[in-house]
């Protein structure tokens, strides 16, 4: 709460100086700290320098999620994706940021049917008619990062398949619409976790959201079920990722000996849309999807 200086910007998103600002965003803070919110710290409200730079990123991000859907159809393996992934971010100036990143080995994530995220580019996979599969793609460009995926259907898909991805979908933009100033973290996962159980789903509960802007990873963590928590108010100028893992059965999930592919524990499909956005005085923009 100390923070805020008589001469920054207010919280609110007026454009005004603190001193200026008769919003009373600050005894609304005060308040909802006082009843355990978490408060977020100065440094996770980005400037615009920081904005804009995601912004371009963003767009190569969208661009390559674009453009990777000529290539999802039966007798492509997934390594052929991860390399055009790898050579389009190359190509438009950025740097494909999960290569390396706590030693995983591709540029991108291919999670197929059953698998819930993080599931590694192989030349020895191949997508097959009725296949689901989720590419995620994260840029690095002049230093600023931006995180998306998307569902990709392989031929024709089952109906329970396509319904599955559609409610998905669904979940993360019922997320994004409750994302506005003094709104928290839990308040999304609470809007994703009752339309799922509504439609029929599960909620994973061990991967979430995440900050973003100059490094990959940072606070929030956004859950995309009720914690039970109060969670973190959003402020003006906080960027991160909403990316809800959907399943057709259960949440429960384990990770393979690869130490990174998560798959569900019940065999039965997954599915995930995530985009980046960033709060605003009125709701959210989002940077990349």
């Amino acid at each position: 709460m100390k923070w805020l200086e008589r001469n920054d910007k207010c919280w609110c998103g007026s454009g005004l100086k603190a001193k200026k600002c008769n919003c009373g965003i600050e005894t609304k803070l005060a308040q909802m700290a006082a009843k355990g919110y978490m408060i977020p710290d100065k440094s996770l409200l980005k400037s615009e320098e920081t904005i804009e730079g995601m912004r371009a990123s963003g767009k190569v991000t969208s661009m390559i999620l674009d453009e990777v859907a000529a290539l999802i159809k039966p007798d492509v393996s997934t390594e052929e994706i991860n390399t055009f992934v790898h050579n389009r971010t190359l190509e438009m100036g950025g740097v494909p940021a999960p290569l390396n990143y706590h030693g995983f080995p591709k540029s991108t994530c291919t999670s197929i049917n059953e698998v819930i995220c993080h599931g590694i580019p192989s030349p020895d996979r191949f997508l097959k008619e009725g296949d689901i599969i989720n590419v995620d793609v994260t840029t690095i460009l002049n230093g600023y990062y931006s995180d998306a995926s998307r569902m990709y259907f392989v031929g024709e898909v089952s109906e329970s398949a396509k319904r599955l991805v559609e409610k998905t979908k669904e979940c993360l933009e019922i997320g994004l619409s409750v994302v506005k100033p003094l709104a928290t973290t839990n308040e999304i996962g609470i809007a994703i976790e009752n339309y799922a159980l509504q439609n029929g789903y599960s909620v994973v509960e061990d991967f979430g959201g995440h900050g973003l802007g100059k490094v990959f990873h940072e606070d929030p963590f956004v859950f995309h079920f009720d914690t039970g928590e109060p969670g973190m108010i959003l402020l003006p100028g906080m960027t991160f990722t909403i990316e809800p893992m959907i399943n057709e059965g259960e949440f429960d999930c384990k990770v393979l000996s690869d130490n990174w592919t998560a798959v569900t524990l019940d065999g039965k499909l997954s599915a995930q849309w995530e985009y980046t956005l960033v709060v605003t005085a009125d709701g959210a923009e989002i940077i990349a999807k």
